[in-house]
Formats: C-alpha cells, structure tokens, sequence
C-alpha cells in the first residue's frame, strides 16, 4: 500500500510540475539564480584561500643564533622543533649562506659591501626559518624557544634574536583575516539560501493557490495531509534537482572558458583545476542545497495552506 501511495504522490508530482509551466519556470529561475550566488561564493572562497597560502608561505619566523653558537647546538635546536606539531619546516641557513645571502641582496650597493669587505670577519650569525602549519601557531613556537634555556657549553644563550614580535601584528592580522573569511562565507551562504526559501515558498505558494480547488477536493475524501503535500513536494524536489544540475553543468563550462581566457586576472589560480578537484564537493554542495531549497520551500508553502 505505500509503495502505491508512494507511487501516486510521484506520479502527481510530475505531473504538476510539467502542468504548472510558468509557476515551475520561475520557481527553477529563482533557485538557479540561487545556486549560481552559491558556487560563485564557493569558488570565491576557494580564491580567497588560494591568495591567503600564497600570504602565509611569506610569513615566517626566524631565530637568529650569536656568531659564536656552535653549528652541533644550533642542529639540535632545530631537530627540536621540527618535533613540535604545530611546525611545517625548519630551514637551516648557515653563517657562510647568510653572508652570501646578504651580498647577493645589496650587490649594486657598493657602500655597503666595502664596509663588508672592511670588517673582514663574517659579522653574520646562522639561523633558521620557521613556517607554522597555521599562523596563529607562531606564538606557540615563540613560546617554546623562550622558554627553552637554550645555551652553549660556556653558559651563554647562543640565540641572538627571535624575529616573531616585530612579525606578530602581521601574523595575528593574517590569521584574523582567515577566521573572518571562513565566517562571512557562512553568513553569506545562509542568507542566501534563507532569501531564496523566501522567494521560492511564495512562488510555489501561486502553484498551491491556483490547486486549491483540488486540494480541497482531497481533504474531503480524506486524503491525509502527507498525501495532500507529496506532490508539491516532488515538484519542488524536481525544481531544485534541475536547478542544480543547471549550475554544475555552468560552473563546468564557465571555469573552462574562464581559465583559458582570463587566466592572469586570477594571479596563477586555477579557477578549473579548482573545479576538478573539488567537483564531488561541489556536486554534492549545488545538488544537496538545490532539494532542500526545493523540498523545504514546498513542505513550509503547502504546510502553510493547509493551516489555514
């Protein structure tokens, strides 16, 4: 008996859908129009977290270490926070590289390399490059290298400087930059898909009004509110199944046509290679939210009715 019912209530659905051609035509609009705000905020996102890695790959951390540290000590600080979790990398950049580093930097400044030339002795000191897994974490590591008595054999501490406080009002800006991104992209999907139950609900609320006639006809056999709502909830299923299938084919397309066209107004992301490796996410993101859009603002439109 529920599969006949079943059967009916999808049968019907249908063929409202079809029957009801302007009404579904708007309906399938409004949530393409939808669904198109929501990929494009998807990929925007995606954008967005492309351009902060590029940031962050240039924020890092350096421990500069006294002249007189002793290579072995400075390998072991080193051993010891490529241990720390929150730690990507660690660079070792001996005093010889430092140097040859700093000429290669200020060799048409000529003053500056004979007053190099002049001190004789290599004033440079080794050190090494941090780069965090997330940058709210280069406190922690700041932390750790302060609190670690870090001394060579003779008693004195064999790091010269760690550059993280004058780095710190970039780091924490960065990662505050990152927490508001990952919030707005929130809201904005929400508001989103709240505008559009909105809009959807009062243009499915016309397909309800012009079946009132036969509604009403259905709840004096008795038919159960399930079996009075079924239909346009198929119908809106339909709507947002269409709808989505509509966008994933465009993103498709468009990323395609935008990346061999205006591939250098994204500053080296690939807005298609994007789409690629993500297209499951993506897919199951449009299609997932077009049938709520559609099934939800049908079950609060026809629920609505039937209240009244």
């Amino acid at each position: 008996m529920f599969l006949i019912n079943a059967k009916r209530i999808f049968r019907s659905g249908v063929q409202n859908f079809f029957r009801n051609g302007f009404v579904t035509l708007s309906s399938i609009l409004i949530m393409t129009v939808t669904l198109f705000i929501i990929g494009a905020i998807i990929f925007l996102g995606g954008f967005f977290n492309y351009t902060l890695d590029k940031i962050k790959d240039k924020v890092d951390v350096n421990v500069y270490f006294v002249t007189t540290a002793p290579e072995a000590d400075i390998l072991i600080v080193q051993k010891s926070l490529e241990g720390l979790p929150e730690v990507d990398s660690v660079v070792y950049v001996s005093r010889d590289q430092a140097l040859a580093d700093f000429k290669e930097k200020h060799s048409g400044d000529t003053l500056t390399l004979q007053a190099l030339t002049e001190i004789g002795d290599n004033p440079l000191g080794a050190s090494l490059n941090i780069k965090a897994k997330d940058p709210s974490q280069y406190e922690g590591i700041a932390e750790f290298l302060k609190g670690n008595n870090l001394l060579s054999k003779n008693g004195a501490s064999i790091i010269d400087k760690v550059n993280y406080y004058q780095n710190k009002v970039t780091i924490d800006r960065l990662t505050s930059i990152i927490k508001s991104a990952n919030v707005l992209g929130l809201w904005l999907i929400a508001i989103f898909v709240f505008i559009s139950i909105l809009i959807t609900l009062n243009t499915i609320r016309l397909t309800i009004f012009m079946a009132k006639d036969e509604i009403s006809v259905m709840r004096l056999v008795g038919a159960s509110g399930r079996y009075v709502k079924g239909p346009f909830i198929v119908s809106g299923f339909l709507c947002g199944v269409i709808s989505a299938l509509i966008i994933f084919v465009f993103l498709g397309i468009s990323t395609y046509w935008l990346n061999h066209s205006y591939s250098t107004y994204f500053s080296g992301f690939d807005v298609f290679a994007y789409y690629i490796k993500n297209i499951f996410y993506i897919f199951f993101a449009i299609f997932g939210l077009g049938i709520v859009l559609g099934t939800l603002a049908s079950y609060l439109a026809v629920h609505r009715y039937l209240r009244e």
